[in-house]
């Protein structure tokens, strides 16, 4: 194998692979990128054994092959080499190196016979449909804040994506919970996805998912089955298992009959909440919220420390009102609004607490109270 390629396009593509695996692994294989250069483009694919993604670019394809060698060396390699450099990869099948050349630099890296790469076996897709990056970025973005860390209830360690009944019909919906908060987000449901079934996608895929979804312009193209889920611009290609477990029943945890309204500038609201957190015992981290007539009081009291209040003007007309919250849970969730108000909708201090973006219902936040 013979190729050149510029220095920015190999950068993009094995970032990507790299990123994929695995730092400590027992099999050396699943620390390699596997580069195969035929016609006149490279694809560079790296695996986790759960998930897979392959990169496509375009290359100048002097002799086609194919080989493996480790993808966090190469990647530092291409990342110190100077911008606008042209990148020759020369595999020597007879002595088992890849040499990487630009201007003055070589480098000799050894390599695995390409026939050891496991590659993800492909499955029977139910569902294909189509999604605007924008539309699956905010799906993703606004629910993995609240994917649970235990491994121990291994089903909440994901966003469930589903279809779903709401108010004007079947949407797409992204689902996370920790037990202490929730996000629930909806969007509208592509042609195709009506038969799809409910998927728990992992937090790595989610996290690596992210980086298909910054071109505004890209559509992506979104195959599921029951085991599997793959996302796919024409470059790239990113193949996970979905985590196999159910997911349980949140609406019964969405409050619906929450009928005390706080409206409040989100941007405030969350400034405010962090300044007089700075006092608070870390491992509590608990705030206070006292509600009043258009007032609203956040404090808090950490008593080896000392305490911290501020006054906010709201709108608020129901009655007094006393709760407290982990303020970090409360940070997270304020950070998810982009429009101005934040909408909370309280029962009582010991009830979930219900919180949408202005009127829009389609992006919904509950978040448990604590006691303070």
């Amino acid at each position: 194998m013979k190729i050149s390629i510029e220095r920015g396009a190999l950068l993009k593509a094995v970032a990507q692979a790299q990123s994929v695996v695995e730092r400590r692994n027992t099999i050396p294989i699943l620390a390699n990128v596997l580069i195969e250069a035929e016609g006149n483009s490279v694809s560079f694919r790296a695996t986790d054994l759960d998930i897979e993604v392959v990169d496509k670019t375009d290359a100048m394809v002097e002799r086609a092959g194919a080989t493996t060698v480790s993808a966090v060396t190469l990647h530092e390699i291409v990342r110190k080499l100077p911008d606008g450099a042209l990148v020759q990869l020369t595999d020597d099948g007879a002595t088992g190196r890849l040499t990487v050349e630009a201007g003055r630099s070589n480098f000799s890296l050894a390599t695995l016979p390409k026939e050891d790469f496991p590659v993800m076996a492909s499955s029977e897709y139910t569902a294909n449909f189509s999604a605007p990056a924008p539309v699956l970025r905010r799906l993703f973005d606004k629910s993995k804040f609240a994917i649970s860390t235990e491994e121990t209830r291994y089903y909440l360690n994901g966003v469930y994506m589903h279809v779903a009944d709401a108010d004007g019909g079947k949407v797409l919906r992204c689902v996370a919970t920790d037990g202490h908060r929730l996000a629930r987000i909806d969007a509208d449901l592509p042609a195709g996805a009506e038969n799809m079934p409910g998927v728990i996608v992992p937090r790595k895929t989610v996290g690596e998912l992210r980086k298909l979804l910054d071109d505004d312009d890209a559509t992506i193209a979104v195959s599921v089955s029951e085991t599997k889920i793959r996302f796919a611009t024409p470059a790239i290609t990113l193949t996970s298992k979905v985590i196999d477990g159910t997911f349980p029943d949140y609406t019964r945890v969405i409050p619906t009959g929450n009928t005390r309204k706080l409206e409040v500038d989100a941007t405030e609201f969350a400034q405010a909440v962090d300044r007089v957190a700075t006092v608070s015992s870390e491992r509590s981290r608990a705030v206070k919220l006292q509600l009043d007539e258009d007032r609203l009081i956040l404090s808090v009291n950490a008593p080896d420390a000392g305490a911290a209040e501020e006054e906010l003007a709201v709108a608020y007309g129901d009655e007094r009102l006393e709760i407290g919250f982990n303020a970090k849970y409360l940070l997270e969730i304020a950070s998810q609004v982009d429009r101005e108000n934040a909408v909370f909708m309280f029962n009582s201090s010991g009830d979930p607490t219900l919180m949408r973006e202005g009127n829009d219902t389609s992006a919904v936040y509950v978040v448990m109270p604590m006691r303070v």
